[in-house]
Parts: structure tokens; C-alpha cells; sequence
């Protein structure tokens, strides 16, 4: 979906369905950050971002502490509950760009499709700091594309946020396209401009089918989504609800999902 931002205050309106709805991340990305970057029971990792607690526990696993860094008080609450039995699990509420942090303490520093809503050079410049030498940062998305094996409800979902998306924000998103090994090979090299190397990147695939019910529930956790008012959200959900329903009544999104790694000299 497209990020526009101002808009990262309205995840926390919905922390409960977010925290239920929105995905993890697949075993292969934790492969591939836990061999880059080894954790244990002497490491200390900062999440950025925490949310729902999509990305916490297989960190958490591997007896390392955990702070998360989290605006939103309702998820703060949340993680705290979801991750009582962790000893080594924290929580600050706050934007990571304004906590302080110590300088040159962490072992690892991550953040789950979240470091997109902090300004990067602020972002960057203080995951530096914060890590210690040899220290990895880890910055992992979720991309989610719609259903392509069903052509002709998805061209009418696209003319669905032509009507209601669209003329809301007064912006057009355009049709979908794939998230790209350029966009993630571009993503991974911002690191370098802030000091950065051994610089990586990797991308992981999978799918998620919705019924339409389950779909919209899902729709109703995505920031732009969640700012249209009312009256125009639910006849927008309730077009995209009734079109899956008369192509068969399930919808599949297609997921990529990319892992860039950089480590502090």
C-alpha cells in the first residue's frame, strides 16, 4: 500500500485488529538476519517500530534483550501484555528519532515494515550511533500485491479506488506493480550514505488468501485506508467486499518480502 505520511498516528486507533491481521515475517529472513548478525543472551537489540509485535519473538528467542522503540501508547499496552513472559522485553513509548538512546550499546538494531515513517538521514545517523562496532542494522517490509490469478476482479478493485481512494486523497496510485529487486537493491544501498558497509540484500516470497469479510478487515489496518471518513470507507469496503464475493468470494495477495542488512564499521 502507499505510505503517505502524517499518517502513522492511525495504526494505534486499531493496535487490537492490527496486531491480529497484519502478517509475520518468514523463517528464511530470521535465517538470514540470525546467520549475519548472531544473537544471545549478552546482545541487545532496539526494535523500531514494534506495532502489533509482528517481528519481536523469534529476537526474543534467541535470549537476547529486547527495547522496543513505539509511538503508539495503545500498542505500547499491547507488546507489553503479548511479551510478559520475556525478562528481557522493554518497551519505550515514543518516536525513535526523539528517545534518547545510549551511544555505541546495541548489538542489533531492526524495524519491521516501520523505518519508511522515520526521516531517513535523522533515522540512519542515529541507528550509527547507537550501534555498537561491528553492530548490524537490519530494515525488513512486507510488499503485498494483489490477487493475480483473478484479472477481472482486480481490475474491478482498481476502479473501485479510482472512485472512492482516489478522489479522496486527490492522488491516483495507479496500478499495483510488483515490488522489484531494483527497489530493494536500492533500498539497501541508502546505508552506505550514512557510513555503513558490508552491505546485503534478500527477498522472500509467499501468499495469503483472504473470504472478502477477512480481506476488508485486513484493508481497515492500513494507515490511508483508515483516514478516508466514514461514510466514504465503508461504501469503498463494502464495493471491494461485494466484488470478491461475486468472483468467488477469496482474494490473494502475493507477498514480497525484503531484508536489507548493513553492519557499523
Amino acid at each position: 500500500m502507499p505510505v503517505i505520511q502524517g499518517l502513522g498516528w492511525t495504526f494505534d486507533t486499531v493496535a487490537s485488529t492490527y496486531e491480529k491481521l497484519r502478517p509475520g515475517y518468514v523463517a528464511e529472513l530470521y535465517d538470514s538476519l540470525f546467520a549475519y548478525c548472531p544473537l544471545n543472551e549478552s546482545s541487545h537489540a532496539i526494535e523500531v517500530g514494534i506495532g502489533g509485535g509482528q517481528a519481536t519473538k523469534p529476537v526474543l528467542d534467541t535470549g537476547c534483550t529486547v527495547t522496543a522503540v513505539e509511538p503508539g501508547e495503545n500498542f505500547c499496552a499491547l507488546c507489553k501484555d503479548k511479551f510478559a513472559a520475556y525478562p528481557g522485553f522493554s518497551v519505550i513509548n515514543g518516536k525513535f528519532e526523539d528517545v534518547d538512546l545510549p551511544e555505541s550499546s546495541f548489538d542489533l538494531v531492526y524495524s519491521a515494515s516501520a523505518f519508511h515513517w522515520v526521516p531517513e538521514e535523522e533515522g540512519y545517523q542515529k541507528v550509527f550511533r547507537i550501534l555498537k562496532s561491528g553492530g548490524a542494522f537490519a530494515r525488513f517490509a512486507n510488499h503485498p500485491h494483489p490477487d493475480k490469478g483473478r484479472p477481472e476482479l482486480t481490475e474491478e478493485i482498481d476502479r473501485l479506488y479510482g472512485e472512492y481512494y482516489n478522489a479522496y486523497h486527490k492522488r491516483s496510485i495507479g496500478k499495483p506493480t510488483p515490488y522489484s529487486e531494483e527497489a530493494a537493491r536500492s533500498r539497501a544501498e541508502i546505508a552506505a550514505k550514512y557510513g555503513f558497509t558490508d552491505i546485503r540484500w534478500a527477498m522472500f516470497y509467499r501468499t495469503r488468501t483472504f473470504t472478502a469479510a477477512e480481506y476488508i478487515r485486513l484493508l481497515g489496518t492500513y494507515s490511508d485506508h483508515i483516514a478516508i471518513d466514514e461514510d466514504t470507507r465503508n461504501r469503498f469496503f463494502g464495493g471491494i467486499e461485494a466484488a470478491i464475493n461475486r468472483h468467488g468470494g477469496l482474494f490473494t495477495l502475493y507477498d514480497t518480502i525484503d531484508l536489507q542488512l548493513a553492519r557499523k564499521p
